[in-house]
Protein backbone atom coordinates (compact mmCIF):
# COMPACT_ATOMS: atom_id res chain seq x y z
CA UNK A 1 0.00 0.00 0.00
CA UNK A 2 1.20 3.62 -0.93
CA UNK A 3 -0.30 6.75 -0.94
CA UNK A 4 0.71 9.82 -2.87
CA UNK A 5 -0.82 11.95 -0.33
CA UNK A 6 0.93 11.83 3.13
CA UNK A 7 -2.91 12.67 4.63
CA UNK A 8 -4.16 9.57 3.71
CA UNK A 9 -1.25 7.78 6.12
CA UNK A 10 -2.63 10.16 8.93
CA UNK A 11 -6.45 9.12 8.18
CA UNK A 12 -5.43 5.89 8.12
CA UNK A 13 -3.03 5.44 11.22
CA UNK A 14 -5.42 7.78 13.29
CA UNK A 15 -7.91 5.51 12.73
CA UNK A 16 -6.03 3.11 13.72
CA UNK A 17 -5.40 4.03 17.14
CA UNK A 18 -9.19 5.98 18.04
CA UNK A 19 -9.44 1.77 17.06
CA UNK A 20 -6.99 0.80 19.14
CA UNK A 21 -7.80 3.33 22.13
CA UNK A 22 -11.31 2.18 22.70
CA UNK A 23 -10.99 -1.48 21.82
CA UNK A 24 -7.72 -1.76 24.24
CA UNK A 25 -7.88 0.94 26.67
CA UNK A 26 -11.67 0.70 27.25
CA UNK A 27 -12.20 4.67 26.93
CA UNK A 28 -15.24 6.39 27.73
CA UNK A 29 -15.06 8.05 24.44
CA UNK A 30 -18.48 7.06 22.53
CA UNK A 31 -18.75 6.71 18.91
CA UNK A 32 -21.20 9.28 19.05
CA UNK A 33 -18.92 11.75 19.60
CA UNK A 34 -16.69 10.80 17.27
CA UNK A 35 -19.36 11.10 14.78
CA UNK A 36 -19.94 14.39 15.93
CA UNK A 37 -16.50 15.96 15.36
CA UNK A 38 -16.56 14.54 12.18
CA UNK A 39 -19.53 15.81 11.07
CA UNK A 40 -19.13 19.51 12.57
CA UNK A 41 -15.23 20.04 11.18
CA UNK A 42 -16.49 18.25 7.97
CA UNK A 43 -19.57 20.57 7.39
CA UNK A 44 -17.80 23.78 9.03
CA UNK A 45 -14.91 23.26 6.28
CA UNK A 46 -17.61 23.17 3.62
CA UNK A 47 -19.44 26.24 4.81
CA UNK A 48 -15.87 28.27 5.16
CA UNK A 49 -14.89 27.11 1.41
CA UNK A 50 -18.06 27.90 0.17
CA UNK A 51 -18.28 31.58 1.32
CA UNK A 52 -14.50 32.25 0.95
CA UNK A 53 -14.16 30.58 -2.35
CA UNK A 54 -11.63 28.49 -1.58
CA UNK A 55 -11.20 24.73 -3.56
CA UNK A 56 -13.10 22.10 -1.15
CA UNK A 57 -10.78 18.97 -2.46
CA UNK A 58 -7.69 20.45 -1.16
CA UNK A 59 -8.68 21.05 2.33
CA UNK A 60 -11.31 18.42 3.20
CA UNK A 61 -8.90 15.37 4.36
CA UNK A 62 -7.39 17.83 6.55
CA UNK A 63 -10.69 18.38 8.61
CA UNK A 64 -11.13 15.03 8.66
CA UNK A 65 -7.62 14.70 10.16
CA UNK A 66 -8.63 17.55 12.22
CA UNK A 67 -11.72 15.60 13.75
CA UNK A 68 -10.06 12.68 14.67
CA UNK A 69 -7.23 14.53 16.44
CA UNK A 70 -9.83 15.71 18.44
CA UNK A 71 -11.30 12.79 18.42
CA UNK A 72 -8.07 10.93 20.13
CA UNK A 73 -7.52 13.57 22.97
CA UNK A 74 -10.24 16.13 23.49
CA UNK A 75 -12.60 14.77 26.22
CA UNK A 76 -16.30 15.73 26.46
CA UNK A 77 -19.82 15.49 28.71
CA UNK A 78 -21.91 16.56 26.53
CA UNK A 79 -21.87 16.62 22.14
CA UNK A 80 -22.49 20.32 21.80
CA UNK A 81 -18.77 20.74 23.62
CA UNK A 82 -17.12 18.71 20.61
CA UNK A 83 -19.08 20.69 18.29
CA UNK A 84 -18.19 23.61 19.45
CA UNK A 85 -14.39 22.52 19.53
CA UNK A 86 -14.65 21.43 15.92
CA UNK A 87 -16.42 24.27 15.04
CA UNK A 88 -13.51 26.20 16.90
CA UNK A 89 -10.52 24.55 15.14
CA UNK A 90 -12.09 24.86 11.48
CA UNK A 91 -12.53 28.20 11.74
CA UNK A 92 -9.15 29.31 13.14
CA UNK A 93 -7.86 28.34 10.15
CA UNK A 94 -9.18 30.60 8.05
CA UNK A 95 -9.11 33.54 10.37
CA UNK A 96 -5.89 33.73 12.09
CA UNK A 97 -3.75 33.24 8.93
CA UNK A 98 -1.13 35.64 7.17
CA UNK A 99 -1.48 35.39 3.61
CA UNK A 100 -2.81 31.62 2.70
CA UNK A 101 -0.89 30.05 5.84
CA UNK A 102 -2.58 30.02 9.06
CA UNK A 103 -0.31 30.01 12.59
CA UNK A 104 -3.08 27.95 15.01
CA UNK A 105 -2.45 24.36 14.62
CA UNK A 106 -6.82 23.59 14.15
CA UNK A 107 -7.23 20.72 16.66
CA UNK A 108 -4.91 22.41 18.99
CA UNK A 109 -6.94 25.54 19.15
CA UNK A 110 -9.90 23.28 19.18
CA UNK A 111 -9.29 22.02 22.50
CA UNK A 112 -8.18 24.81 24.00
CA UNK A 113 -11.14 26.94 23.09
CA UNK A 114 -13.30 24.03 24.55
CA UNK A 115 -11.06 24.10 27.47
CA UNK A 116 -11.64 28.02 27.83
CA UNK A 117 -14.60 28.32 27.40
CA UNK A 118 -16.70 25.14 28.29
CA UNK A 119 -17.33 23.65 31.75
CA UNK A 120 -17.30 19.89 30.74
CA UNK A 121 -14.15 19.29 28.92
CA UNK A 122 -10.79 17.76 29.53
CA UNK A 123 -7.98 16.31 28.55
CA UNK A 124 -6.42 13.29 30.05
CA UNK A 125 -2.54 13.27 29.22
CA UNK A 126 -2.45 9.29 30.86
CA UNK A 127 -5.37 8.28 28.42
CA UNK A 128 -3.06 5.47 26.91
CA UNK A 129 -1.49 4.33 29.60
CA UNK A 130 2.33 3.84 30.05
CA UNK A 131 3.02 0.40 28.13
CA UNK A 132 6.34 0.75 25.74
CA UNK A 133 4.44 -1.20 22.85
CA UNK A 134 2.07 2.10 22.10
CA UNK A 135 5.58 3.94 21.55
CA UNK A 136 6.56 1.66 19.21
CA UNK A 137 3.04 1.92 17.51
CA UNK A 138 3.15 5.29 17.54
CA UNK A 139 6.34 6.03 16.27
CA UNK A 140 6.44 3.82 13.57
CA UNK A 141 2.96 5.39 11.98
CA UNK A 142 4.52 8.86 12.73
CA UNK A 143 7.46 8.29 10.96
CA UNK A 144 6.49 6.97 8.07
CA UNK A 145 4.35 10.47 7.81
CA UNK A 146 7.16 12.45 8.96
CA UNK A 147 9.40 10.96 6.13
CA UNK A 148 6.83 11.94 3.42
CA UNK A 149 6.79 15.33 4.64
CA UNK A 150 10.02 16.09 5.94
CA UNK A 151 9.33 17.49 9.28
CA UNK A 152 11.86 14.96 12.08
CA UNK A 153 13.36 17.92 12.39
CA UNK A 154 10.36 19.61 14.90
CA UNK A 155 9.74 15.79 16.00
CA UNK A 156 13.86 15.43 17.37
CA UNK A 157 14.14 18.87 18.56
CA UNK A 158 11.07 19.06 20.96
CA UNK A 159 11.60 15.01 21.95
CA UNK A 160 15.07 15.97 22.97
CA UNK A 161 14.85 19.22 24.67
CA UNK A 162 11.98 17.65 26.51
CA UNK A 163 13.44 14.83 27.61
CA UNK A 164 16.98 16.77 28.03
CA UNK A 165 15.30 18.83 30.69
CA UNK A 166 13.33 16.61 32.47
CA UNK A 167 16.42 14.25 33.05
CA UNK A 168 17.96 17.38 34.17
CA UNK A 169 15.09 17.96 36.89
CA UNK A 170 15.41 14.15 37.84
CA UNK A 171 18.71 13.94 38.76
CA UNK A 172 18.55 17.18 40.41
CA UNK A 173 16.09 16.01 43.32
CA UNK A 174 17.62 12.78 43.11
CA UNK A 175 14.65 10.56 42.11
CA UNK A 176 14.77 7.28 40.74
CA UNK A 177 14.73 6.58 36.74
CA UNK A 178 11.55 4.72 36.98
CA UNK A 179 10.40 8.04 37.99
CA UNK A 180 11.95 10.13 34.71
CA UNK A 181 10.55 7.16 31.99
CA UNK A 182 6.75 7.21 33.73
CA UNK A 183 6.96 11.29 32.91
CA UNK A 184 7.88 10.54 29.48
CA UNK A 185 5.96 6.75 28.66
CA UNK A 186 3.09 9.05 27.71
CA UNK A 187 0.87 8.07 24.75
CA UNK A 188 -0.66 11.51 24.41
CA UNK A 189 3.03 13.37 24.27
CA UNK A 190 4.13 11.10 21.79
CA UNK A 191 1.26 11.69 19.96
CA UNK A 192 1.30 15.08 20.31
CA UNK A 193 4.82 15.52 19.60
CA UNK A 194 4.47 13.01 15.83
CA UNK A 195 1.05 14.66 14.97
CA UNK A 196 0.38 18.37 16.32
CA UNK A 197 3.72 19.83 16.98
CA UNK A 198 4.69 19.00 12.98
CA UNK A 199 1.94 19.98 11.33
CA UNK A 200 3.70 21.45 7.90
CA UNK A 201 0.79 23.82 7.57
CA UNK A 202 1.00 26.06 10.95
CA UNK A 203 4.27 25.49 11.67
CA UNK A 204 7.14 27.45 10.42
CA UNK A 205 9.22 27.04 6.99
CA UNK A 206 12.36 26.50 6.97
CA UNK A 207 14.62 23.85 9.63
CA UNK A 208 16.00 26.14 11.48
CA UNK A 209 13.17 27.80 12.52
CA UNK A 210 11.68 24.78 13.03
CA UNK A 211 14.01 23.44 15.39
CA UNK A 212 14.18 26.88 17.33
CA UNK A 213 10.35 26.72 17.78
CA UNK A 214 10.19 23.35 18.90
CA UNK A 215 13.27 24.06 21.48
CA UNK A 216 10.95 27.17 22.96
CA UNK A 217 7.77 24.59 23.08
CA UNK A 218 9.79 22.55 25.19
CA UNK A 219 10.88 24.75 27.45
CA UNK A 220 7.39 26.20 28.13
CA UNK A 221 5.46 22.79 28.62
CA UNK A 222 8.42 22.06 31.11
CA UNK A 223 7.68 25.13 32.93
CA UNK A 224 4.04 24.75 32.72
CA UNK A 225 4.13 21.21 33.79
CA UNK A 226 6.55 21.34 36.76
CA UNK A 227 5.95 24.70 38.00
CA UNK A 228 2.33 25.09 37.52
CA UNK A 229 0.99 21.85 37.43
CA UNK A 230 -0.43 21.80 34.25
CA UNK A 231 -0.84 18.44 33.26
CA UNK A 232 -1.93 19.45 29.40
CA UNK A 233 1.01 21.99 29.29
CA UNK A 234 2.01 20.51 26.21
CA UNK A 235 -1.13 21.44 24.60
CA UNK A 236 -0.97 25.41 25.96
CA UNK A 237 2.51 25.90 25.22
CA UNK A 238 1.56 25.11 21.41
CA UNK A 239 -1.27 27.51 21.72
CA UNK A 240 0.77 30.03 23.08
CA UNK A 241 3.92 29.94 21.05
CA UNK A 242 2.02 29.48 17.80
CA UNK A 243 1.65 32.91 16.56
CA UNK A 244 5.85 33.54 16.88
CA UNK A 245 5.65 31.30 13.76
CA UNK A 246 4.90 34.18 11.60
CA UNK A 247 8.08 36.02 13.16
CA UNK A 248 10.07 33.29 12.36
CA UNK A 249 8.85 32.91 8.49
CA UNK A 250 9.79 36.55 8.41
CA UNK A 251 13.38 35.93 10.13
CA UNK A 252 14.32 32.87 7.73
CA UNK A 253 13.00 33.18 4.61
CA UNK A 254 11.46 29.79 3.06
CA UNK A 255 9.29 28.00 0.73
CA UNK A 256 6.01 27.81 2.07
CA UNK A 257 4.50 24.12 2.86
CA UNK A 258 2.11 22.50 0.07
CA UNK A 259 1.09 19.24 0.15
CA UNK A 260 1.53 18.74 -3.41
CA UNK A 261 4.63 19.12 -2.64
CA UNK A 262 4.92 16.59 0.09
CA UNK A 263 8.03 14.78 -1.55
CA UNK A 264 10.05 16.99 -1.03
CA UNK A 265 12.12 18.53 2.13
CA UNK A 266 12.59 22.04 2.97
Amino acid sequence: MCFKDPRDYQILFLCLFLILGIGARDWTLKPEIICVAIGTCLVTQLLMCFFIATPIEKSIKSALITSLGLSLLLRVDHWTTMAFAGMSAIVSKFVFKVGDKHFFNPANFGIITALVFTNDAWVSPGQWGEDWWYALVFAGCGGIVLKRVGRWDTTAAFLGAYSLLEAVRNLWLGWTWDVYWHRLMSGSLILFALFMVTDPRSIPNTSTSRIAWALCIAALSFILRNYFYLSTAVFWALFALAPITVWFDTLFKGRHFEWVNAKFDI
